[in-house]
């Protein structure tokens, strides 16, 4: 094997595996930081054995013991300052503690997503916390979700780590009554993760398809580990959003919106298996904010085309969820509804109040929705005016470019 071959081979690898890595390493050896210094010497010093001695059998083993005795190395250069290391290394150098296959096959991230999402932990720093560290997003990507710097998301992150050291939060996951409590934020992780992957919040990528089938792979784990009415609606609305991925995006990577998409692309397996949880997560009586999502996606999934959508039962489902669960964002997504329903005069009031109230004047979607309207109804100057403020917002280059087209596709009318 090339030495660029290998360098392939190995980034392959890292995508795949480091936040898997990562995990148990943090089980071993109970610290974030030297979890995560231990991975990245892992990986370095694989690029320079695996070119002598050729990729062992399983990489992913090689790679945790590797990065657990690079971590009893840096242990014993702070133990000739820190007596308190002394125990921690023994118990490193345990045979015993060699990872086998069953703890390979053992799911640590699931475990690291509810010691990121302990109580003791705050709310703002619960998802940022498992966002860096289970799905290994940049401190600026978490930022853009949750519209803020990322100076402050960062600050959250050292802090949580902090506090899960000092207070020695336990690595596990909680007994069945402790689930309950930390369910609504480890679902909103998920469904995080899930969004990046389904419309990336910056780049040259719209979509990234690994983020979304492992926000569904964890939706599954969680799944059978709690079978709450609210993760069926979670893996439900994943799975109908993710139905539609290969339409989403034209020969040319090229954004295609819901209404032009060609539905004979979307997924009819995911979607079968998505209306049939949004019907069981339905049957409770206990419906969740994810379980309200997913019937309005299966709306959309279940209608022949766009002229054929439901319309006036999607409005429904977004006044149920603005009843009990309000948000700007839903508030904005059930005046496009309004308007596809009533016209664009209706969703446009509706959307312009909300942005006349000072909220989300910073998220794109808001400005494209009014110039869209605006546009529908021939408010050219109004409809142009939109779209810069649009664009100016918009951090993902597919986007950009459709919104540069609609700019565009002004023009004419300009003349």
């Amino acid at each position: 094997m090339t030495g660029d071959e290998l360098h392939a081979q190995v980034e392959v690898i890292y995508r795949r595996d480091s936040r898997r890595i990562l995990a148990t390493l943090i089980r071993l050896l109970g610290d974030f930081d030297l979890a995560e210094e231990a991975l990245h010497d892992a990986f370095f010093i694989a690029v320079e054995r695996w070119q002598r001695d050729g990729m062992p059998a399983n990489p992913r083993a090689w790679l945790v013991s590797a990065g657990r005795f690079k971590a009893i190395d840096a242990l014993r250069r702070r133990a000739r300052f820190d007596r308190s290391q002394a125990q921690l290394i023994m118990q490193l150098e345990d045979p015993a503690q060699d990872p086998s296959e069953e703890e390979l096959l053992a799911d640590d991230r699931l475990r690291l997503i509810f010691t990121c999402c302990h109580p003791a932990l705050s709310a703002d720093a619960q998802v940022p916390l498992t966002l860096r560290e289970v799905c290994d997003l940049t401190t600026e990507q978490i930022a853009r979700a949750f519209l803020q710097s990322p100076s402050t998301i960062a600050q959250r992150i050292v802090r949580a780590k902090a506090k899960i050291r000092d207070a020695r939060i336990p690595y596990q996951v909680p007994a069945m009554g402790e689930l309950a409590e930390r369910l609504e934020s480890v679902l909103r992780v998920i469904y995080l993760v899930f969004n990046e992957g389904y419309s990336a919040s910056a780049g040259e990528d719209l979509v990234q398809r690994d983020l979304c089938d492992e926000a569904i792979r964890l939706g599954r784990l969680l799944a059978q580990l709690l079978p709450d009415p609210e993760v069926f609606g979670l893996l439900a609305l994943m799975l109908l959003q993710a139905s539609r991925l290969r339409a989403r995006i034209d020969g040319e990577g090229e954004l295609v919106l819901l209404d032009q998409q060609d539905r004979s692309l979307w997924d009819k397996a995911q979607i079968e298996e998505g209306c049939a949880l949004v019907r069981h997560a339905l049957g409770s009586r206990d419906i969740g904010p994810y379980s309200v999502q997913a019937a309005i996606a299966a709306v959309h999934a279940e209608a022949a085309s766009a002229q054929e959508t439901d319309w006036a039962e999607i409005v429904g489902l977004y006044d149920v969820l603005l009843r009990h669960w309000p948000s700007p964002v839903i508030e904005l997504n059930r005046a496009v509804a309004l308007a596809s329903r009533d016209g664009a005069a209706t969703g446009l009031a509706e959307v312009e109040a909300i942005l006349g109230r000072g909220e989300l004047l910073d998220y794109h979607l808001a400005h494209a929705a009014q110039a869209q309207l605006h546009g529908q109804l021939g408010h050219v100057q109004q409809a142009r005016e939109a779209w810069v403020r649009a664009l100016a917002l918009a951090r993902q280059e597919p986007e950009r470019r459709h919104i540069e087209r609609c700019l565009r596709a002004l023009e004419p009318c300009r003349r």
